[in-house]
């Protein structure tokens, strides 16, 4: 046998074994998490990773998913912020999906920020991603302004005292401008992004003119916007923004995005924004 073909098993072996103990590692962080009453660990069948959520509180929706990838092209090497991170779904899905060099999430409740937490080590993403309990409003008193790439935010949707409320305080937080509102969402981006930094969010359809508004009045500058139908001939229920500090105005209308087709089953886009195979 050639030298060489020697050398392809001998690295053909070392692979298998540092695969082995990948995942000797990942089961043995499965083991130490600790898990909470009505918690579980669901798989985000992308990578290896994995989030835990409870039951009975906010678990991440297609919203999340949509805005992870909205942003993936975030630049390596770059800090960012995720604002309102509840389970730590699009921090950990960014991490995964980018080059990213730390991304800090913040979130006000102080069980779901732990919980998050412990999907951060489930995952092994202890350096790069760091959970704040803290209130968006006080962001001043812990990040440094004018500091970061990117903010990501996925917030909450209802105007306060508008639609109907859930009973839970958990859901009630997470679907409603309780704690904070749109305003200071995007006042805090620009405190936090550097000029010419990048602002990605996802937010109801019906609240694009207040986005827009709000947006052209902190000077983040409204770029591309793409609207989320459920399907093709239905009116959108989400829309997908991003803006630029300070930039130029120039704004792009993306095409739609259409989440099922006319069978029932996503669609193409869909299926590839999930990185799964069309049955």
């Amino acid at each position: 046998m050639s030298l060489l073909n020697y050398k392809t098993k001998y690295v053909i072996i070392i692979n298998v074994i540092i695969l082995i103990m990948k995942n000797l590692k990942k089961r043995r962080k499965n083991m130490d998490v600790k898990l909470e009453k009505n918690e579980r660990i669901d798989d985000l069948e992308y990578k290896g990773y994995k989030i835990i959520q409870n039951v009975e509180g906010f678990c991440y929706g297609v919203d999340s998913v949509l805005l992870s990838d909205y942003a993936r092209e975030i630049k390596k090497n770059t800090k960012v912020v995720d604002i309102g991170s509840g389970t730590g779904i699009i921090s950990i899905l960014l991490c995964a999906k980018t080059e990213l060099k730390k991304i800090y999430g913040i979130e006000i409740q102080e069980d779901v920020a732990e919980m998050s937490r412990r999907s951060i080590t489930l995952n092994d993403l202890n350096g790069r991603c760091e959970i704040l309990n803290i209130n968006i409003k006080d962001v001043e008193k812990y990040l440094d302004k004018n500091s970061f790439d990117a903010v990501v935010t996925n917030p909450p949707y209802k105007k306060e005292n508008t639609g109907l409320k859930n009973i839970d305080k958990k859901n009630l937080i997470s679907r409603h401008e309780v704690e904070c509102n749109l305003e200071d969402i995007i006042e805090k981006s620009k405190y936090l992004l550097k000029d010419l930094g990048e602002l990605f969010m996802v937010h109801r359809a019906e609240r694009i003119v207040d986005i827009m508004c709000l947006l052209r009045k902190y000077n983040l500058e409204p770029k591309n916007i793409r609207f989320v139908h459920p399907k093709v001939n239905e009116k959108p229920n989400l829309v997908l923004v991003r803006a630029v500090k300070y930039a130029k105005p120039y704004l792009k209308i993306d095409n739609p995005l259409y989440i099922y087709g006319e069978d029932g089953d996503y669609t193409d886009e869909i299926y590839k924004i999930y990185e799964k195979r069309k049955k």
